[in-house]
């Protein structure tokens, strides 16, 4: 455990990306197979459940420290991470100890099955026994909100490293659907790969936001192909072993929630992996991304659902045909033999293939964005003739030109103090319109401002409280903002009836007095234009 507190604080304390993965391939180096294993799945999102809530560390740490409750919530306020408050309030340790990282995790594990009274003895005792970092880790794994500075892709080249092997072939290795408790270090990085875990995806190719280029400088039109860049959720679908199988970005296995691609056994391949976009779909025509969204937390889907909300893949990227894997190959190649594959499958079949827009100029492609929207996308992705599918996100091959974001003015009403780097600042903000004489929230918003900015609305902040509600605070109505978005819908979870997606705060609106602020009105007409 001190060894990986001691990398933890390493990557949390730099932002040099070299020093990140020095200080990672040493450790996969030097430390033993069982916490390299665990530091993987930590590092790739796979952390053990929580087993104690977050109110009772608060009441045992309290009565640890000797201080009120109310001490603590309060020091928790101005840090802002529960973790880090409890690991900075306690005494120091009584005793030590030699255990890493895979023993205590297995410690924490145990604890899901006993009385809060052997939880509460086996929490203190390792409060004890631990110096402020480990404590520190050791809270962050036990709230279940373990999360460090640095990306899978650093990771993975970390551990490329150090192991001498390569990187994109330890991307894959990752993937899927393991855990420390199925596999062992030298099965997952070590062994020869014989493709046993026949669920195993790829590593997804990103692509890179060409907002902010002029589309002319990728060169001539002819080598590019162009697509919609659909509203859905991206996803690889495997056939392998007489199974299919359904995998998001995320890398999270989603094959229960979507049975209609069971069908796909029967109509395509074994040995087929497609990379696409899943799309709520009825009547030849995308549905809006909030009724796909019914569906992406069910474990399971009845036919109610399945009815309400049918989704297709719409397939752009073959990634393996006849068991072989053809990343490498030219997109022109893979794409012909995608459309190849998919071209006779019946109409009503849950896969098709993504059109290829056919533009001519650089023009032409621009018209072709601007009417996104009316097909339910985001903009357009253009991809080289001749680039590799590639493991996550390089310059050059891939590019997303999405549409520029809708817009509307909103009041500023509450605020929260935010987490991290920025606990001492208020950062989360919720936002009003006007319905004739009242402000009416209808979105928040957390990013978008300059440290300067947020610097100076927390001042105000803290000098306009009105009202205090727990962290939240009421603002006194003063300051529009510009809210920008990606998308709005119908919702009945919000006041206002509608929910705005990917909102964030384009700019402070130092011009425009209270009074000019959006209305409701003004929400529903975007609405019905957009929604």
């Amino acid at each position: 455990m001190k060894r990986f507190s001691a990398l933890f604080e390493t990557i949390d304390q730099t932002r040099r990306t070299t020093a990140k993965v020095a200080a990672l391939a040493e450790y996969f180096r030097t430390a033993p197979d069982d916490d390299k294993l665990w530091t993987i799945a930590l590092f790739s999102r796979r952390r053990p459940r929580r087993t104690v809530t977050t109110a009772r560390l608060r009441e045992w740490a309290a009565e640890r420290a000797g201080i009120p409750l109310w001490l603590l919530e309060e020091s928790y306020g101005i840090v802002g991470d529960l973790a880090e408050t409890i690991s900075l309030i306690l005494p120091a340790p009584a005793a030590t100890h030699d255990d890493g990282l895979s023993i205590w995790i297995a410690r924490l594990r145990a604890l899901d099955h006993t009385d809060e009274a052997v939880r509460k003895a086996a929490i203190l005792d390792a409060w004890n026994r631990m110096d402020p970092t480990e404590r520190l880790v050791f809270n962050k794994l036990l709230t279940g909100g373990f999360r460090v500075g640095i990306s899978r892709k650093l990771m993975t080249r970390a551990l490329a490293r150090a192991t001498g092997q390569d990187a994109s072939e330890l991307a894959h290795r990752l993937m899927g659907d393991w855990t420390p408790d199925t596999t062992s270090y030298h099965a997952l990085v070590e062994m020869p790969d014989d493709t046993s875990s026949r669920s195993r995806p790829y590593p997804f190719c990103l692509a890179r936001g060409l907002e902010e280029e002029d589309p002319a400088a990728l060169g001539a039109p002819e080598d590019w192909h162009a697509e919609w860049k659909w509203d859905g959720i991206r996803g690889q679908l495997i056939l392998r072993g007489g199974a299919h199988h359904v995998w998001s970005r995320g890398e999270d296995l989603m094959t229960d929630r979507f049975p209609e691609f069971a069908e796909t056994l029967d109509i395509l391949p074994e040995g087929t992996v497609l990379d696409g976009e899943i799309l709520a779909f009825a009547d030849g025509t995308p549905l809006p991304f909030s009724t796909l969204q019914k569906r992406i937390g069910r474990k399971t889907v009845p036919k109610a659902l399945r009815t309400e909300a049918p989704v297709i893949l719409r397939a752009y990227d073959l990634l393996e045909t006849d068991g072989q894997d053809i990343r490498a190959r030219p997109f022109a190649a893979r794409r012909a033999a995608l459309e190849n594959l998919l071209g006779g499958l019946p109409p009503d079949a849950p896969l098709q293939l993504s059109p290829d827009l056919g533009f001519r100029s650089w023009d032409e492609l621009a018209a072709l964005r601007a009417t996104a929207r009316t097909m339910r996308a985001e903009g357009v992705m253009l991809k080289h003739r001749e680039s590799p599918y590639h493991a996550g996100r390089r310059t050059g091959g891939w590019w997303k030109w999405k549409l520029d974001p809708l817009t509307l003015d909103g009041v500023l009403i509450y605020a929260q103090q935010g987490h991290g780097r920025r606990a001492n600042l208020f950062t989360d903000f919720t936002f009003a319109v006007w319905s004739g004489e009242t402000l009416v929230p209808f979105t928040k918003a957390y990013s978008g401002l300059t440290d300067a900015e947020f610097r100076k609305i927390t001042h105000w902040v803290r000098r306009n409280t009105l009202h205090r509600f727990g962290p939240v605070r009421q603002v006194r109505p003063e300051h529009v903002f510009e809210i920008a978005f990606e998308g709005i819908h119908a919702s009945t979870r919000h006041k206002s009836g509608i929910a705005l997606r990917f909102p964030r705060m384009a700019r402070w609106r130092h011009d425009k007095p209270l009074a000019e602020a959006s209305t409701l009105g003004d929400l529903r007409d975007m609405l019905a234009h957009h929604g």
